[in-house]
């Protein structure tokens, strides 16, 4: 794999908050499932289109605790048989055989907020019920934006147990990429999940100069690595249970600055990169032609 990368999708919630014309809301990302899940298989197909080798279910916000809070648990199933669905259509449409589904295993209470994770066993019975419902309609399992050590080892154990070839994501503090935000260091959250024997760690949800801080961390400690970045401009107005409306997205994260990023963390030895929050499929596009021009070789994950 000297000269290759797994390009992964980018960010659905924002995307799909702008194709759609309505206004967020806590579940939006998830509740398109049931309201336009055609608008999701779109959004699917052109990221494949774009270069993607995986697309990840668009499931994030439909946890147990989130779903007991905003809307239902009724929905559990609903959303993400729906999902499966959608990303399944996609692939089956786009004619790509070698692009893979992953499941998706978020924070499961609210994104950068680790001091609402769960205690550690109601962490691994919720993830275990995460994974059971989706790993019918799955190829890998994505654990991703977890700030806290405590949450990414029950993920990565729950996914494990299904058997799933696994990457665990975490997201970072801005102000020091050498840390979760959790407080907790990066280096300690690598030394907990490697004996569990992970495919690869990544990070993600943090802003493109984070992850391209955190990349020499991670290549001293991983043998396979990688980013996938936001572009808001803070997420500092988020609330739990609250809507991204007050989050605003960068004007200088253009497609083709966001290549140059991921170019720069493939050439420190990335070999998984794709997008999160406001990188859309025009973004994924404009990295896989960068990637390629620059010699990189575009793989599906079954090289790894």
């Amino acid at each position: 794999m000297d000269n290759s990368v797994i390009l992964l999708d980018g960010g659905m919630g924002q995307e799909l908050i702008r194709r759609s014309g309505q206004p967020p809301t806590s579940l939006w990302s998830s509740r398109v499932m049931l309201d336009n899940a055609d608008l999701v298989q779109d959004l699917h197909l052109d990221f494949i289109k774009s270069g993607a080798k995986v697309i990840a279910l668009n499931n994030y916000t439909a946890t147990p605790t989130r779903l007991a809070r905003d809307a239902s648990v009724d929905l559990f199933a609903p959303i993400h048989n729906a999902a499966k669905k959608a990303a399944k259509l996609a692939r089956k449409k786009s004619r790509i055989s070698d692009v893979m589904i992953a499941g998706c295993l978020p924070p499961l209470v609210a994104s950068y907020k680790p001091e609402l994770a769960p205690d550690s066993s109601q962490c691994l019975e919720q993830y275990r019920n995460l994974v059971a419902i989706q790993k019918d309609g799955i190829d890998l399992i994505l654990c991703e934006t977890l700030a806290t050590i405590r949450e990414a080892v029950a993920a990565v154990t729950a996914a494990r147990e299904a058997d799933l070839p696994t990457i665990v994501s975490f997201t970072l503090d801005d102000e020091n990429p050498e840390k979760l935000r959790s407080g907790e260091s990066l280096s300690n959250a690598i030394d907990a999940v490697m004996p569990l024997d992970v495919k690869a760690i990544t990070v993600n949800c943090s802003m493109p100069e984070t992850v391209t801080l955190a990349m020499p961390i991670l290549t001293s400690l991983c043998p396979i690595v990688g980013g996938y970045a936001n572009g808001f401009q803070s997420i500092a107005p988020l609330d739990a249970g609250g809507t991204t409306a007050g989050l605003k997205a960068r004007i200088d994260l253009s497609p083709t600055v966001y290549a140059e990023y991921a170019l720069d963390w493939a050439n420190t030895g990335a070999k998984i990169i794709g997008g999160c929050c406001e990188v859309g499929p025009n973004h994924i596009a404009e990295v896989n032609r960068t990637l390629i021009k620059a010699g990189y070789d575009i793989v599906s994950f079954s090289s790894l």
